[in-house]
């Protein structure tokens, strides 16, 4: 907005070039989300308790968490308004690719709040039902998919392997099938990984900023020939996006490091692994994701051997909960350490994916 508003005064008072910038207007797009979420985040946590928007926790779970119950939740809603507000600020209006982020975005921040408005007013930990929330992400997964392929360039079904310059493949068509599960299954990782105070904040604040360095080199056809990544003419433009999604989790932790003054629920989590996922889909890193975000697959596999362990061996398990997190709490770790150790497992993984660009 202010990219369309103030430059074109820049004949009248030549400092308003700087809104030409990328870098800039990346820049004051995070320290807007982030002083949003500051300024706005007491007020929303305030209100949330006053309407009792507040979590029930599983009583199945580690006992230390009983104490949390009542903890405001549908702190996503935070974050949801500060990337919103930051992006429409600072972004190029004309950039298709912001707008499905975006929209897609806000489209299962719905989802998940549908989800936990119900756990809300059933009191319990239950919320839309699996099919239900499924469909809800499938709907949402297969818009934005086609919005991409509807508005496809000759990268978008190409599949590109980290340490390959070269796409190994051309998916086609079946491409959208693929895509539409890439982004569900994203969505319900970093779902799973929302179970300790700060735990999935921080590790999508260490996804966030590897992918905001690699959107602003594959939209600079300079710096991708140089890396050999593929250049995808407008995808810079998601530097201003990722910068206030950055700046919006920053904010966020504030109030959710432990011990956490809000949650951020469903309307959070399962925005935040869609908009990650849609984001390598349009730079053409969905397969380095697996790296950058490792820590969520990590949680996912956990869940998954556990349920595939327990139906094959009538009722025994791998680890003493799913996902991974509650292991080691239940191992005797104490939550702020998990959160911490997992905390640097992210950051080491996002640091090994960045130095897939050059080794190629």
């Amino acid at each position: 907005m202010f990219l369309e508003w103030l430059y074109p005064l820049v004949k009248y008072f030549t400092p308003l070039n700087v809104f030409r910038y990328l870098t800039f207007r990346s820049a004051y797009a995070a320290v807007s989300a982030l002083l949003i979420a500051f300024l706005f985040g007491p007020v929303i946590i305030a209100k949330l308790r006053e309407v009792k928007f507040g979590q029930s926790v599983r009583l199945d779970g580690p006992e230390s968490h009983l104490v949390k119950t009542g903890t405001p939740t549908m702190g996503g809603l935070l974050i949801l308004a500060a990337v919103t507000t930051a992006t429409i600020l600072w972004v190029d209006l004309d950039n298709r690719y912001v707008w499905i982020c975006l929209g897609g975005m806000l489209g299962l921040g719905f989802v998940g709040f549908l989800d936990d408005w119900l756990k809300i007013r059933r009191k319990t930990s239950d919320g839309l039902s699996a099919k239900a929330k499924l469909i809800g992400q499938f709907l949402v997964s297969l818009a934005v998919v086609l919005a991409l392929y509807l508005s496809r360039t000759p990268e978008t079904t190409l599949l590109y392997l980290p340490f390959f310059k070269n796409p190994v493949a051309d998916l086609g068509i079946a491409w959208i099938p693929l895509a539409v599960i890439y982004i569900m299954g994203w969505s319900n990782a970093v779902n799973l990984s929302d179970g300790l105070d700060g735990l999935a904040t921080g590790l999508v604040i260490m996804a966030v900023i590897a992918l905001g360095i690699i959107t602003y080199l594959s939209g600079r056809a300079d710096w991708s020939e140089y890396l050999g990544i593929p250049f995808i003419r407008g995808s810079g433009e998601l530097t201003v996006f990722v910068l206030a999604l950055l700046g919006a989790c920053v904010g966020f932790l504030w109030f959710n490091a432990h011990p956490a003054e809000v949650f951020m629920g469903d309307a959070g989590s399962l925005s935040l692994g869609g908009v990650l996922s849609i984001l390598a889909i349009v730079v053409k890193k969905e397969v380095l994701l697996f790296i950058i975000g490792g820590v969520f697959i990590l949680e996912e596999l956990s869940v998954i051997v556990q349920v595939m362990y327990f139906k094959a061996t009538k009722g025994k398990r791998v680890f003493r909960m799913a996902p991974l997190h509650h292991h080691f709490e239940l191992s005797g770790w104490k939550e702020t350490k998990v959160v911490m150790r997992f905390w640097i497992l992210g950051g080491l993984f996002a640091i090994i994916a960045l130095s897939t660009l050059k080794i190629q």
